[in-house]
């Protein structure tokens, strides 16, 4: 008995692993020489996936070291009872390490490394349970693939990442996949019916980075863009238009200290490489569209109110009262100019503090059919967030936007975290002033268990003069929700399934402009098997009521994902009888989605996406269908340069009758990308796009760029 209980407080003991000083800088190569085996290493990893809490098949050690500048891992990944999987375009084994340099015990970095060479890095919130691949660093790592194991080596600079000074242990853990048979082995142990929570990592102890000077990014960027634009007036008649657009914009970065940055954009070009993904949108709510500018990405983990994350389905929505692809938004595909950005930011152990200001110029869109006009706006966002008992948060946001004394739109936003292991609450509150329409905004959400039952809850409301359109996005405003599945979840040690959840629960709403609550039950299955194959099924059914009217709603929500001899696939469906807002009726409706990327060889690989919306009329009659077609070619030539080629096809369906299925839109485009040094890529790209005209497809549009963006790092 007192072995056991020896037994159990040894492994679940804090790990750490002391980082060494080291004259002799390793090279980033991929092979572990003599000057690692002076370091300390982690070791002791314990398998997560397919059993959890078990020794991994596989050995794997991780060793550290710094230097004056730099932060060293090396990690020894043995594959004695397989080779190692390197391959561009499928499952593969990889590395990740995630740093926590604020002792936050909430948030952190990540640095993931391929087998292949390829690579990925960002931020990881909310204690593990949101990860943000949008950051990006200057970092080295080097790969070297033997029989027998594999090696992987990476050098972080100081200076590319912030820390906090003085702070002498970070928080560390360490990741490894095996593509064989699918394994995923963490440091510190990890079940898998929580996150990798920061606040369980373990420990680098005897941090002390020693580099002098600040980190300053000079960041260029030359943009040529090629616009060949067609308009056909009322009178059938065509006005085509051609411009050259070069243009050139400045950034720079910062690092006053470890702990403080400011960001800075003069006349940025922020047109969109990749466009934004379309959908046909049959609800009263617009669709979210994701940041990918850089300027707005830098500083991200501060400028954002909590979230629960989304592991088991959307059901909380955070008060995003700051929405920062409201500024330089897209009219009807052009883009208004921003003029200038100033950005301020710091980190603590504490303290998270961010200010954010923009302009952003006149802008006037000329069409065939309208005018459309953009005043000269400022943008101003304020953020503080206090970290309280180890992992929770307390914090204040404020954005806002003005035209004039009478044109703004302001937003102040409070929120409190707490967390505690796998349960997370989260209390936020907001206020808004739009050209003195004031208005106010609350909502809360818990995810976590009660015993052994899994549970999820959300409650809202939002006042129906609560207005952010012009700065955030919290588009319900007079909606009022409450939100609760509670159900067993259990995570099985042998056979087939993994993991089993089954929930009943209830989703009460009142749309806007209703005095009615809706009242639906619902049930939630969420299996998740031995193979890494999952699945999600979400039934629905209750008394609704929306659009002056009030009927029986009903909904089926199906996906399943999972990988066929390494390649990825997800498919799902979605059917309802509620109210289409495309068609302004009360009709069965139905969403589909498919999703199947193949590997015809290591370095290409095809992929196959697609949509298909049915709408039903008011008598049951099949009105129209309408599917979206989307292959694309992926090319990768090595880890820093690929190749896109793609053709998205939207199609319409009168009825059931397939043989007068017509075009709406085609979009063909490419794009090449090499990302020939840290930060600094080469982008050339090709839009065309050409809607259903009289009898054919019609040009719209034609858009070729070549972008290049190079950093200067001192």
């Amino acid at each position: 008995m007192h072995f056991v209980l020896l037994f159990f407080v040894l492994i679940n003991a804090e790990k750490a692993v002391e980082v060494r000083f080291t004259e002799t800088a390793p090279s980033i190569d991929g092979i572990i020489e003599d000057v690692w085996f002076q370091a300390d290493s982690a070791y002791d990893f314990v398998q997560h996936i397919p059993y959890e809490k078990t020794a991994p098949t596989e050995r794997t050690i991780v060793y550290v070291l710094q230097d004056h500048n730099n932060l060293y891992f090396a990690f020894r990944c043995y594959a004695e009872k397989h080779k190692p999987i390197a391959c561009f375009t499928t499952d593969e084994d990889y590395v990740r390490v995630s740093l926590d340099p604020f002792g936050s015990k909430t948030t952190g970095y990540y640095f993931l490394v391929f087998a292949s060479q390829l690579f990925w890095d960002g931020w990881i919130f909310d204690d593990g349970r949101t990860y943000d691949d949008s950051w990006e660093g200057v970092w080295y790592r080097g790969v070297k693939i033997y029989d027998d194991h594999f090696d992987v080596e990476i050098r972080i600079p100081f200076k590319s990442i912030r820390y906090k000074k003085g702070l002498t242990e970070w928080g560390v853990q360490f990741f490894r996949h095996l593509a064989h048979n699918r394994e995923d082995d963490f440091w510190t142990e990890v079940a898998q019916a929580d996150a990798d929570m920061v606040s369980r990592w373990g420990s680098l102890k005897n941090m002390n980075p020693q580099s002098t000077g600040y980190y300053f990014e000079l960041y260029p960027e030359a943009y040529l863009r090629f616009d060949k634009r067609y308009y056909t007036d009322t009178n059938a008649v065509r006005t085509d238009s051609t411009e050259i657009k070069p243009s050139l914009s400045l950034n720079f970065k910062w690092d006053i200290t470890p702990q403080t940055t400011i960001n800075a954009t003069v006349y940025p070009d922020f047109a969109q490489i990749e466009s934004d993904p379309f959908t046909v949108n049959l609800s009263r709510y617009p669709t979210y569209l994701d940041e990918r500018r850089p300027f707005f990405l830098e500083g991200r983990d501060i400028f954002r109110m909590s979230d629960l994350g989304e592991n088991g389905g959307r059901f909380f929505f955070p008060l995003e009262i700051f929405y920062s692809r409201k500024i330089g938004k897209s009219l009807n595909g052009d883009v208004v100019p921003i003029l200038g950005g100033l950005k301020v930011t710091n980190n603590s152990e504490k303290f998270n503090i961010g200010m954010l200001g923009a302009y952003t110029g006149e802008f006037t869109l000329i069409t065939p059919d309208d005018t459309l006009i953009e005043p000269d706006r400022w943008f101003s966002v304020f953020r503080a967030k206090r970290s309280i008992m180890e992992n929770s948060d307390i914090g204040v946001l404020f954005s806002g936007t003005a035209v004039d004394r009478d044109n703004y739109n302001y937003a102040l936003g409070i929120e409190g975290v707490y967390r505690n292991g796998a349960d997370q609450v989260i209390i936020q509150g907001a206020f808004s002033d739009s050209t003195r329409k004031r208005g106010w905004a609350l909502s809360s959400g818990y995810r976590g268990f009660i015993g052994n039952f899994y549970t999820k809850f959300a409650a809202e409301v939002v006042h129906d003069s609560f207005n952010v359109s012009d700065i955030g996005f919290v588009p319900w405003a007079g909606r009022k929700r409450v939100y609760l599945f509670s159900g067993p979840g259990k995570v099985y040690g042998e056979g087939f399934l993994r993991w089993l959840y089954i929930a009943p629960g209830v989703h009460l709403l009142q749309e806007p402009g209703d005095s009615n609550w809706s009242k639906l039950a619902g049930l939630q299955i969420n299996p998740s098997f031995r193979n890494r194959w999952g699945m999600g099924l979400d039934i629905y059914a209750g008394r609704y009521y929306e659009a002056d009217t009030n009927y029986l709603y009903r909904s089926v929500d199906f996906s399943m994902w999972g990988l066929i001899k390494g390649n990825h696939i997800n498919f799902g469906s979605n059917y309802s009888y509620s109210w289409n807002y495309r068609r302004n009726w009360l009709a069965h409706q139905m969403t589909n989605w498919f999703f199947f990327g193949y590997s015809i060889i290591p370095p290409m690989s095809i992929v196959l996406s697609g949509n298909l919306w049915i709408e039903w009329d008011t008598t049951n009659t099949i009105e129209a269908m309408n599917p979206r077609i989307r292959p694309r070619l992926d090319i990768r030539f090595s880890a820093d340069k690929s190749l896109a080629i793609f053709n998205d096809i939207l199609l319409e369906t009168p009825g059931t009758q397939i043989g007068e299925t017509r075009f709406i839109n085609n979009r063909f485009g490419f794009l090449f990308s090499w990302n020939f040094l840290p930060k600094s890529w080469l982008h050339i790209a090709l839009n065309d796009f050409r809607e259903h005209g009289i009898d054919k497809l019609e040009p719209v549009y034609t858009i070729g760029a070549i972008k290049i963006r190079y950093l200067l790092y001192f």
